[in-house]
């Protein structure tokens, strides 16, 4: 789909096919999944490479950002996909010459339709190119700061499931299915973690090579580019911080597995301790010697029973008083 945007105009969709030329006065210019057609009508037009789905994915710099023909090429890597619980990493190419900023994309991130949402409202956000892709930026910085603030809820009730569950006897006991959610939610949260410090790290280089060009295009828009840039070495920052918050829930959780699954095999190797006398006592009477006294002993039952419970008593208070239960 290629759309096109402006002040005075607002959104409008175009059709190559329809159309043998391209509208005057519209900065921003908007290729969401362009067919071959639409490639080739935008190229045209501006007499400019539009970026392949090929050339986005290349993960050098020099492939990322570069001029050429007096244009700025620059291609930023984007979360998708979070909302509808599907978190991924993007490319976005931005082509910025004077007179407009082309977007190419393969995907519909939510930074992307809140800035369109908001042009409706404030057109005023798309009165230059320069201008468009510092105000795009901004809503791409603010939505990975949605993010990271999402991510930092989760990491919240995690940390409170595994470390507030009481103390003492009113400490609750952690079921198996409780252990593996707590488990895939530090996964889940390491996982959008990556991506966002993968998405910082893109923007920030950007950024850095944008800043020396953007006078340029449009000085007055320098002030509030330096501003993005701060914003995304604060989340950067953050990013990181919470990383390895994230690491240590992750540790915690596994030594709490290991407790749970100590204090069950315990359970068991104290069964078998207090068991085993009463069980040495038995063997000892179910032999089939011929001379055992006991045998014929009026008392002899009753006492072997006696020696069986006392057996198991005794290691069983002894355990209590160490404090092994």
């Amino acid at each position: 789909m290629l759309r096109a945007f402006s002040t005075e105009q607002g959104n409008v969709t175009l059709d190559p096919g329809a159309s043998a030329t391209f509208p005057a006065h519209m900065p921003w210019i908007d290729l969401l999944s362009p067919s071959r057609e639409e490639e080739v009508f935008a190229e045209r037009a501006f007499d400019l490479a539009i970026p392949t789905r090929e050339d986005m994915v290349e993960i050098e710099p020099s492939s990322r950002l570069y001029r050429e023909n007096g244009a700025l090429h620059l291609t930023a890597t984007v979360i998708a996909g979070f909302t509808e619980g599907d978190p991924r990493t993007v490319p976005i190419s931005f082509v910025l010459t004077k007179e407009r900023l082309i977007t190419v994309r393969y995907d519909d991130p939510l930074s992307f339709r809140a800035f369109i949402s908001h042009l409706d409202r404030q057109p005023e956000l798309c009165r230059s190119p320069a201008s468009t892709l510092v105000f795009l930026l901004d809503a791409v910085v603010e939505r990975t700061a949605d993010i990271l603030e999402e991510v930092a809820r989760m990491t919240e009730e995690v940390s409170t499931a595994v470390f507030r569950r009481g103390r003492g006897p009113d400490r609750k006991r952690m079921s198996n299915e409780t252990l593996e959610d707590i488990l895939l939610q530090i996964g889940s949260a390491q996982g959008v973690l990556s991506k966002a410090r993968e998405s910082l790290s893109s923007l920030s280089r950007m950024l850095s090579f944008l800043a020396f060009s953007l006078p340029e295009y449009e000085a007055s828009e320098a002030p509030h580019l330096k501003t993005v840039s701060r914003d995304v070495s604060s989340l950067s920052d953050q990013a990181a911080f919470m990383s390895s918050n994230v690491t240590f829930l992750l540790d915690a959780a596994l030594g709490l597995i290991n407790i749970e699954q100590n204090a069950i095999i315990k359970i068991f190797s104290v069964a078998a301790v207090i068991f085993l006398p009463p069980t040495l006592v038995g063997t000892v009477y179910g032999m089939n010697f011929e001379h055992m006294p006991e045998l014929k002993w009026l008392f002899g039952y009753p006492m072997s029973l006696g020696l069986m419970v006392v057996s198991a008593i005794l290691p069983y208070l002894w355990f209590k008083r160490k404090g092994w239960l």
